[in-house]
């Protein structure tokens, strides 16, 4: 049987479209290998969000044809789509894809083998008007199942190159969204998480339905008990949409809006479009009609021209909101984008200080929010077994990690527990009979 190895850099719209690209390799006969065996294919799914994940995927690129000399080397996503000159001079490369036309994969693979010419399709997205349902079928042993919803993105932050590698913004047709809701449900998916890359954006391409008419159809779906989303733009937030969220009644009370910063000269900067003050709004709204909704958020720090009075901004505005969790980033000029040009970059050692710190601060809040429900009872979806074997592990609505004493063959559903103790990053808990 012929091998393909897919390796599979960035976010989970990444992940979401190499598990799809996976299923197309299979159907026509192919078996999926472990990255370190030798295949006939090497497919790398590209990530370019920083200059460090374009040297990432070079590296990937040469060790695979290290491998396996007579193998494809087919790079495909957004580092594709955006230097599709870069990979072309890379020795070895035998087909270039960018973040259209995956569906075609088996067959360009197919067509390279048998051919001497490397095959370059990426095309100009800045056009692109359609939505390109890359759809999966035959569903992984997992729990939790994630669905691209969305593609592209309007925004233009000054630090983000994502515009320019996935185009502008395209929404999933509902009907589809909705037949592969009920295939997860079949396969016993209890919850599902909408991705994209920007799903704030839904229905804003001219799109004949609304996000929130998305969530109340995939809610009447029997067998999904829960839905999440996998990031949100904060100015979406208002009380209309959080009744409705409240009123669909499958929602997670777990809300990922990233901040960036605290300080509002630095979100100019940024082009984020919105103020410190109107953040705090937006998770106020947001914890009236969810009183125990965990909100997460990233931040950068070291931004071009950050001063440390900017800095104090950020860390008081993070202590303000009690975040459940931060996920810290040290900037990093990505070539392409305004910010790379801009004059005042941070020295390393003032981005590294500034990182430790709001991670310590983050670390606080992630125990106190936790800690918060010892002693209640809450609904866990349990998912794995813990690295020793001595626990069964899920999460809650609000995104909190649970273990549990348990028998194993209660893995995938939905189960009510008594909080006991916080440990770490994760709660201990009773199954109540």
């Amino acid at each position: 049987m012929k091998k393909v190895v897919f390796h599979t850099l960035g976010c989970k719209v990444n992940q979401y479209e190499t598990e799809a690209m996976e299923e197309l390799f299979e159907n026509k006969g192919y078996q999926i290998a472990d990255e370190n065996e030798i295949a006939d294919i090497y497919v790398i799914n590209t990530c370019t969000v920083t200059n460090l994940s374009d040297r990432k995927s070079r590296q990937i690129i040469r060790r695979s044809k290290k491998k396996n000399s007579e193998a494809v080397i087919a790079v495909v996503g957004c580092y594709s789509q955006v230097s599709p000159e870069e990979i072309s001079d890379i020795e070895g490369v035998d087909l270039i894809i960018g973040t259209t036309e995956r569906n075609r994969i088996v067959d360009l693979c197919e067509e390279a083998k048998d051919g001497k010419v490397q095959i370059n399709i990426v095309r100009d997205l800045s056009l692109e008007k359609e939505f390109e349902a890359i759809n999966i079928d035959t569903i992984r042993e997992k729990t939790r199942a994630y669905m691209k919803i969305q593609d592209g993105c309007n925004q233009f932050c000054t630090y983000c190159i994502i515009p320019y590698a996935r185009g502008p913004i395209r929404s999933r047709e509902l009907g589809n969204i909705v037949e592969e809701s009920r295939k997860l449900a079949q396969a016993g998916f209890k919850e599902i998480v909408f991705t994209g890359i920007h799903i704030a954006s839904y229905g804003k391409d001219n799109s004949s339905n609304t996000l929130i008419e998305v969530l109340e159809e995939v809610a009447k779906v029997g067998g999904i008990e829960r839905i999440r989303f996998s990031s949100l733009e904060p100015r979406l937030i208002n009380d209309e949409f959080m009744k409705s969220l409240v009123n669909i009644g499958k929602i997670c009370d777990h809300f990922h809006l990233s901040l960036q910063s605290g300080s509002n000269s630095v979100l100019k900067r940024m082009n984020r479009r919105y103020t410190s003050e109107e953040y705090k709004s937006k998770v106020d709204t947001i914890r009236k009609h969810m009183p125990n909704a965990a909100i997460t958020t990233d931040i950068i720090v070291g931004f071009p021209g950050e001063s440390d009075d900017e800095f104090e901004d950020t860390i008081s505005l993070v202590k303000e909101i009690g975040f459940s969790r931060i996920h810290v980033f040290k900037y990093s000029p990505r070539e392409g984008t305004p910010a790379a040009d801009y004059k005042d970059q941070i020295h390393g050692s003032v981005k590294n200080h500034r990182s430790e710190l709001l991670i310590e601060h983050g670390e606080e809040m992630m125990k106190d929010f936790n800690s918060q429900f010892i002693g209640d009872k809450l609904s866990v979806l349990f998912e794995e077994t813990s690295r020793d074997g001595d626990y069964i592990e899920g999460y809650t609505s609000n995104y909190i990690r649970v273990k549990s004493k348990g028998d194993k063959k209660i893995l995938g559903s939905i189960e009510t527990v008594k909080i006991l103790f916080a440990e770490n990053d994760y709660l201990i808990a009773d199954i109540e009979d």
